[in-house]
């Protein structure tokens, strides 16, 4: 049993979809945003390897573990800032973080 493109297509959308959602209707908190992101991130890494395997060319997937090293790099970064402010603020509202210029 093989699944076609257009299979592939429709899961990335619908995590796409609900990335992109999560990231501007919950903006309240960070760690709804990071993971946000990394949904958004998969539906395209999804799409990658999708093609990739459908013209059967490496270089999408290849590319997608580039992708999935920059996102696990951004949450590592993200995930430490979080946990930095959390220590010295006490609270983790993305409205106060505007508090991080001074």
């Amino acid at each position: 049993m093989s699944v076609d493109v257009r299979s592939y297509l429709m899961v990335s959308a619908i995590l796409f979809t609900i990335g992109i959602f999560g990231f501007f209707l919950n903006r309240r908190h960070i760690i709804h945003l990071l993971i946000s992101i990394e949904l958004i991130l998969l539906a395209v890494n999804i799409n990658f390897v999708a093609f990739s395997a459908d013209i059967s060319d490496m270089s999408g997937q290849i590319f997608c573990i580039f992708v999935l090293t920059m996102a696990a790099a951004e949450t590592a970064i993200g995930l430490a800032i979080l946990v930095s402010y959390f220590r010295k603020r006490g609270t983790i509202d993305i409205d106060q973080a505007t508090q991080l210029k001074d």
